[in-house]
């Protein structure tokens, strides 16, 4: 199966009504919705792409002076969101917010080709759990037991082709295993269902993971990327655990339709620049134990196309399967 890789993306379509200057900035005025813009989440809520989200949306209404709203459209692993937003006009004022990188078995609206690179908003690890009160001591337990009883282990995650799919699956491979996939709309309900022993294992984002790590529902098998987690001092990398270079983290970006004036899109990058740097944003990434992007329109670019080359070897060997559904 070909197999399109997709960028997370944060998507905007900027109206070209009315002159609404971004307050801080010397830039002249530029077109800007004239009553709100419309941010679309493709997962529902309580999942990072949502917490970060809304912070984000908050932080730039209050910079821009528009009425920003976040929706909430859940399905087919962002697909649908993506889609929503890709048909719509410039003028109509859509945002929307996607985990990345993400892939899909047909293609989709793509960050350099439907929709226009805006900036990296944040990035950051994934999180290895299972239920508290059926869990073994360390992650080469859990996965010498995958080995042993294969029909008996499973991961959820918030999607088919997510980024924490693309990390479940990356795992499977450097630990000789084939834990099966569970696809959810998001990350909130797999939070639930693991916690609560309906799955035994999910890869998700730390934001809505963390919580109940310390309420002590959840025990932290490890974190995906190379360096441990300041919020999880003591949960060991995939890598310490004994899978020497395993190393996958998630992203989350903005991009906007095709057709926006350059010139608006430079101006809304320069709004996204305050954004990551205030403190509301801060402090939320820190709690979702990410860090905060930022950059060009350009180095977004850039980043999205090495981050594809990074996930096409997995990709190309066949080990990352698409089932119907979420």
């Amino acid at each position: 199966m070909k197999f399109a890789i997709r960028s997370g993306v944060a998507w905007l379509a900027l109206g070209c009504v009315g002159m609404m200057p971004l307050s801080g900035y010397a830039q002249p005025s530029l077109p800007w919705p004239a009553k709100q813009i419309t941010w679309v989440v493709g997962f529902v809520p309580g999942g990072t792409a949502d917490v970060l989200t809304r912070v984000a949306a908050q932080d730039l209404a209050s910079r821009t002076g528009l009425n920003v709203v976040v929706e909430n459209k859940p399905g087919a692993s962002g697909a649908i969101a993506l889609q929503q937003v890709a048909r719509s006009k410039a003028g109509d004022g859509y945002l929307i917010t996607v985990p990345g990188p993400l892939i899909y078995p047909t293609p989709q609206p793509a960050i350099g080709k439907e929709l226009a690179p805006v900036m990296l908003m944040a990035q950051g690890p994934m999180v290895i759990v299972g239920p508290s009160q059926r869990a073994l001591p360390a992650l080469r337990d859990v996965l010498a037991d995958a080995r042993q009883r294969p029909e008996s282990w499973s991961y959820g995650s918030s999607g088919n082709g997510t980024s924490q799919h693309l990390a479940g699956e990356l795992l499977n491979q450097y630990a000789g295993t084939h834990i099966m996939h569970i696809p959810y709309k998001g990350g909130g309900q797999a939070v639930s269902d693991v916690a609560g022993g309906q799955i035994p294992l999910a890869i998700l984002g730390s934001a809505p993971v963390l919580p109940q790590i310390k309420a002590g529902k959840l025990k932290a098998y490890a974190v995906t990327t190379s360096v441990r987690l300041d919020a999880l001092p003591d949960v060991p990398t995939v890598a310490e655990a004994g899978f020497a270079g395993y190393d996958a983290s998630q992203w989350f970006s903005v991009a906007a339709s095709p057709g926006i004036d350059a010139a608006v899109l430079d101006q809304l990058n320069a709004a996204l620049q305050q954004t990551v740097r205030s403190q509301a944003f801060q402090a939320a990434v820190n709690n979702a134990g990410m860090v905060a992007g930022g950059g060009s329109r350009d180095d977004l670019q850039k980043f999205i196309a090495e981050d594809t080359a990074k996930w096409q070897k997995l990709l190309d060997s066949g080990a990352v399967k698409l089932t119907d559904g979420q």
